[in-house]
């Protein structure tokens, strides 16, 4: 494990709420919540579903272990939001007939047409930033940098 940096605060200071990264995080991704609901309102989609259709339009079909590696999602979360995604039109699951607990998951032919009404989104969101394009690319490589710097600590 790495040495902790000297933070340029004393030590009475470390347990203030504003100093915690974590906190900072926390309240940036529920504020980026509330305008991805918005932004995906019209689409009859919730952000984790979203995250789903992304990983589907950019792959294509995908085993669900798969899915759920990409997005970070155990079977527990991702399995019910499948579900609620066949049960609305835009996917059908199939078992694999090679090994039965293998499902991948298909784009309907509602959930590729879905694609072009969801276009608009990634714009909406990065206006909503107040960030430039080079600003979000910036914080986009230092998030990967933390999430990899956590994920071997």
């Amino acid at each position: 494990m790495a040495t902790p940096p000297t933070l340029p605060v004393p030590d009475s200071e470390l347990l203030r709420l504003d100093h915690q990264v974590c906190f900072s995080l926390h309240a940036a991704s529920r504020a980026f919540g509330g305008v991805y609901r918005d932004a995906l309102k019209d689409l009859g989609l919730t952000y984790p579903q979203y995250l789903v259709m992304l990983v589907l339009w950019e792959h294509g079909p995908e085993p669900v272990k798969s899915i759920g590696e990409r997005l970070r999602l155990d079977s527990g979360t991702l399995s019910p939001l499948l579900k609620r995604l066949e049960a609305a039109g835009l996917v059908h699951r199939e078992r694999s007939p090679e090994d039965e607990r293998s499902v991948t998951i298909r784009l309907t032919e509602a959930g590729e047409a879905l694609r072009e009404r969801a276009l608009p989104v990634p714009r909406r969101i990065m206006a909503a930033t107040g960030l430039t394009v080079d600003e979000l690319r910036t914080l986009r490589s230092l998030l990967g940098r933390v999430t990899g710097a956590l994920d071997e600590a």
